[in-house]
């Protein structure tokens, strides 16, 4: 097959029919001599006309005579292949702590290579999570082990589903994981677009079907099952072995799992995790966060600013905003959520967090983001579990000034400094209850300003973003992790067996990274054991 690149198309001739037709024109021969044709990506370009930009394989007779135009090459072959297997004896089945992204697909490649790992998840299976979840957005009564952070999923599964990612993808992780979305039944559209999603309520059902292939490939599942300990056995025969290596693991206090080989895919809000392994000497650092508020804008006015039109046969638009303060910091927008809600994701009883979240098409009124600001070490401390402390004060003032809820504020009423009364012309989308209290109360006085300083500026870039009514929610702390537990370059902690991974660790941010992650501790284990 061939690839062909650059194909554009209008917004009112896009169709199957005419993409054909492109095709042919590109080729000059007549359609019938066009065997196969393969959409491999469709982007949307709304820069000056807003057009489709298609990228095709297809099978054509001499496909060699068409490779001198710049915009043809040979289809490359893109399959992703599991590194050939080492040769020391695993003795018993490798165990991952955590089912989100990074844990779920590490344990699928592993499962589907023969090694049939145990997954250990502190919350409920995907459709017990739900109806917790729902639960609490309707009662305020919280499962400290089951919510928008922890449960099979993980926190990517109340999110906007995003599934890109900026990475270098030479060895094809990246489509891989697009392919085992898309088998388990996540829209087969994941495959081509630019900006590819799936949102929470097809997420959902996509994690149960990976979850049950899992289990068939030889994998098992311990769910409502805390990783408390671990214990270990001098290791230093030669300098260039670890001082210490794995040998059991403790859950739930009391039962010990005989393992040697443990990933750690635990999530950014496993804090008491954290504490654990640091006392047990696991190295780690404090890791550069952000944190912020989220805005709510009504779907329209993205729209509008993003495609100059409003036509019901556009997605609803999204946006990415950066900026520096004058005192140079960087603030800008985070999980851009279009027709989402934002949602209350806490997990500590006494705490409040929050988050965005779609469903799949994407049809609430308003688009929603957070706006974060960064913070380092000299924000927050230098000890590797100050960040934690941060995100605890801020969280603690959240719950406090809202009182439980979500608290709110209108943005003109949050550069004056005062509670605000009613809602403007934007009406909420919450997912729990939510309470108007001043948000300047709630962050230190440099964040405060930054937001306000960045806000500002990107009504420049979106006319309207800076609107008196736009609505306001706090506290975005969970961003990102706010540790890095080190590894080398075989992807293995201080600890012989242990392998830090995902976002928990601090090597990913979102769905996909997360998941490629996954893939390359996956693979790492495999280079070095054989089943």
């Amino acid at each position: 097959m061939i690839r062909i690149r650059q194909i554009k198309i209008n917004i009112d001739e896009n169709s199957k029919k005419y993409l054909l037709h492109k095709v042919a024109e590109k080729l000059r021969i007549n359609q019938d001599k066009i065997q196969k044709l393969k959409i491999n990506k469709v982007s949307l370009d709304a820069r000056k006309e807003i057009e489709y930009v298609y990228e095709v394989d297809v099978e054509v007779p001499n496909e060699n005579k068409y490779l001198k135009d710049k915009d043809i090459i040979k289809t490359p072959d893109e399959t992703y292949h599991f590194p050939a297997k080492g040769k020391e004896k695993l003795n018993h089945r490798p165990v991952i702590i955590g089912s989100g992204p990074a844990g779920l697909f590490a344990a699928y490649i592993l499962a589907e290579n023969g090694y049939k790992p145990l997954i250990i998840e502190r919350g409920e299976k995907i459709e017990d999570r739900l109806k917790t979840v729902e639960k609490f957005w309707r009662e305020g009564k919280l499962n400290p082990n089951s919510n928008v952070q922890f449960g099979e999923g993980g926190a990517g599964t109340f999110s906007d589903g995003k599934l890109n990612t900026q990475n270098k993808d030479k060895l094809f992780r990246n489509k891989k994981v697009l392919e085992i979305f898309a088998k388990h039944g996540a829209p087969q559209s994941i495959l081509y677009l630019k900006n590819p999603h799936i949102g929470t309520d097809l997420l959902t059902k996509v994690i149960k079907n990976i979850r049950e292939e899992i289990i068939k490939m030889g994998g098992e599942f311990k769910y409502n099952t805390l990783f408390t300990n671990f214990e270990t056995t001098d290791n230093k025969t030669n300098k260039e072995e670890k001082n210490s290596k794995l040998t059991s693991i403790e859950i739930n206090h009391s039962q010990k799992i005989p393992c040697e080989v443990l990933i750690l895919a635990t999530g950014h809000s496993s804090r008491d995790t954290f504490k654990m392994l640091y006392e047990n000497q696991i190295n780690m650092i404090p890791k550069p966060f952000a944190v912020g508020l989220r805005l709510q804008h009504p779907q329209t006015l993205i729209n509008l600013n993003q495609y100059k039109t409003l036509r019901p046969d556009l997605p609803p638009a999204s946006y990415k905003l950066t900026y520096q303060t004058k005192s140079k910091r960087g603030v800008y927008s985070f999980c851009m959520c279009p027709g989402g809600y934002v949602v209350n994701s806490s997990s500590e009883e006494g705490y409040l967090a929050i988050n965005g979240m779609s469903n799949h098409k994407r049809d609430t009124t308003n688009a929603n983001s957070a706006i974060i600001v960064t913070i380092t070490e000299d924000d927050f401390g230098h000890h590797p579990l100050d960040g934690i402390k941060f995100q605890r004060k801020l969280e603690k003032l959240a719950y406090q000034k809202g009182e439980g809820n979500i608290p709110t504020q209108l943005y003109k009423d949050y550069k004056q400094n005062k509670i605000s009364e009613n809602f403007g012309s934007i009406k909420p989308v919450f997912k729990g209850n939510y309470k108007f209290a001043n948000l300047n109360d709630i962050l230190p006085e440099y964040i405060n300003n930054s937001l306000k300083e960045a806000i500002d500026n990107f009504d420049t870039k979106i006319k309207g973003f800076a609107g008196g009514d736009t609505i306001l929610a706090g506290v975005e702390t969970r961003t990102s992790s706010p540790v890095r537990i080190l590894r080398d370059e075989n992807f293995v902690s201080n600890i012989e067996g242990i392998y830090p991974c995902g976002e928990g660790a601090g090597y990913s941010g979102g769905i996909m990274t997360s998941a490629i992650d996954g893939l390359k501790v996956a693979e790492a284990i495999g280079q070095k054991y054989n089943n």
